[in-house]
């Protein structure tokens, strides 16, 4: 009866203390399978896709214009496709679509699946930082990143795809667009979302293991950057639906 909710209906605002990214480099024929036959890869030299990692520490986050005490504080963990929406009329969109969320609070697991098709899921999160070294982990989710923060001039990778941190940069997300595709309307919601000062800075990665990217069988992702940005307020805009081509 209220399945309209999950569409995003209204407008959200909030802070990002920080986002940090890892961005995965995937052979295109494992994570075309990934994906609706509605949205293609965005792939690099026809040979890779990617899935990024989104690790958010998240403040204030409400309906945009409500005072920032009804905000609420969370942490998530996203794991996202980058892919390409072309309408019916033609018009071209770069974006992100959702596989899975990640939440420590069950609060945001409630209204996050009330309110849209992310698939929350409450685990636990946990954050330590000796000197510069720093550590985000979950037992519950069988997940650990160790990373240094860097800077411009650090190194890519090892077996990078990437040539450079600048076209690396074109996959550090977030994209303006995030797209669900409902099968039984042949509808794509598409939210946008509005963010100021995204400034991307590099971090170095010393190990990680992500349980998730070993349940879709990506056992030989490589990854291909990793970066953090601090200090952001962000918004998404309301969803809208489009019919899609058949």
């Amino acid at each position: 009866m209220f399945a309209f909710l999950k569409n995003h209906p209204f407008a959200v605002e909030a802070y990002f203390e920080s986002s940090i990214v890892l961005t995965f480099a995937v052979s295109k024929e494992k994570l075309v399978e990934l994906i609706p036959k509605t949205l293609t890869l965005d792939t690099l030299d026809d040979r890779y896709g990617f899935l990024a990692v989104a690790l958010v520490k998240t403040t204030q986050l409400r309906p945009k214009g409500f005072p920032k005490v009804f905000g609420n504080d969370f942490f998530l963990i996203g794991y996202r496709i980058f892919v390409k929406y072309e309408n019916e009329k033609g018009k071209k969109r770069r974006g992100l679509y959702i596989l899975k969320s990640e939440t420590n609070r069950k609060k945001m697991e409630i209204l996050g699946n009330i309110f849209s098709h992310y698939n929350y899921r409450t685990t636990d999160i946990q954050q330590q930082q000796k000197g510069k070294e720093h550590c985000v982990s979950s037992k519950r989710s069988n997940f650990q990143i160790e990373y240094s923060e860097g800077d411009i001039n650090s190194e890519l990778p090892a077996q990078s795809p990437f040539i450079d941190w600048k076209e690396a940069r074109k996959y550090a997300g977030p994209l303006p667009f995030t797209f669900n595709y409902d099968a039984k309307k042949n509808e794509m919601l598409i939210i946008e979302g509005i963010r100021e000062n995204w400034k991307p800075i590099p971090i170095t990665v010393s190990q990680y293991h992500i349980e998730f990217l070993k349940e879709l069988k990506l056992d030989d992702a490589i990854l291909a950057n990793a970066f953090i940005i601090n200090h952001i307020p962000y918004s998404w805009k309301k969803g809208i639906k489009e019919k899609c081509s058949n």
